[in-house]
């Protein structure tokens, strides 16, 4: 009598805790931390105009430097390059008070725009996130549906704040639109990052995979 053998499990690939909470904090550092503090500081001392202008330049910075150093750019800093170029290009070519309101669902829009484009390729944007902020290593060909519904995903919730804020623009006064646009724009983030991650574990129990995490 054949005893057939249960079929190996197979593993999805990811660096030590230590070294992925380190490269995700450095990520994340790089691509919205030194950008947005510098936004901040120049702000706070000068103007908001001068604190966009700034915090594009270190943005800007980074990506000639990333490609000097390692050859290559993440496309967590290459978003957050386009949405601060547009928000500045819209911000300091008037000095109206609606045109530095409507940087915010602009940029949001840009956001739309750059998940929604990648969404239905083999790459879409999720998956390329994925790789660079949490290094997931050798994903398995059924995860690929995933990263594209999770990019629509992403792409629908930036359509939301886009319409939202520009409802919002027009509706509320300027402290007040200042004040929703930032609770709107974290509570939809969080959101969006909660049913993606039951989502992705909903996955890969039913595909059958387990996470690894490499030695060192």
């Amino acid at each position: 009598m054949l005893i057939r053998m249960p079929a190996p499990t197979e593993h999805l690939e990811l660096p030590h805790p230590r070294r992925l909470i380190w490269q995700s904090a450095w990520s994340m550092a790089e691509s919205v931390g030194l950008p947005f503090g510098t936004y901040v500081a120049v702000t706070d001392v000068v103007s908001p105009d001068a604190g966009l202008l700034a915090g594009t330049a270190v943005v800007w910075l980074l990506i000639a430097l990333r490609k000097i150093v390692t050859g290559s750019v993440t496309s967590l800093l290459m978003i957050s390059a386009l949405v601060l170029t547009v928000q500045t290009a819209v911000a300091v070519s008037t000095g109206f008070l609606w045109m530095f309101e409507l940087q915010f669902p602009l940029g949001n829009l840009a956001m739309c725009v750059m998940f929604a484009r990648t969404a239905p390729t083999p790459r879409p944007l999720v998956a390329q996130l994925a790789a660079e902020v949490v290094a997931l290593k050798q994903p398995h060909p059924g995860l690929h549906r995933f990263f594209q519904g999770a990019t629509w995903l992403w792409a629908g919730l930036f359509v939301a704040l886009t319409l939202g804020l520009a409802v919002m623009m027009v509706t509320e006064p300027f402290k007040l639109f200042m004040l929703l646009s930032s609770l709107v724009t974290i509570g939809l983030t969080v959101v969006g990052a909660g049913i993606c991650v039951l989502w992705f574990f909903a996955v890969i129990r039913r595909l059958g995979l387990r996470l690894h995490f490499t030695a060192g």
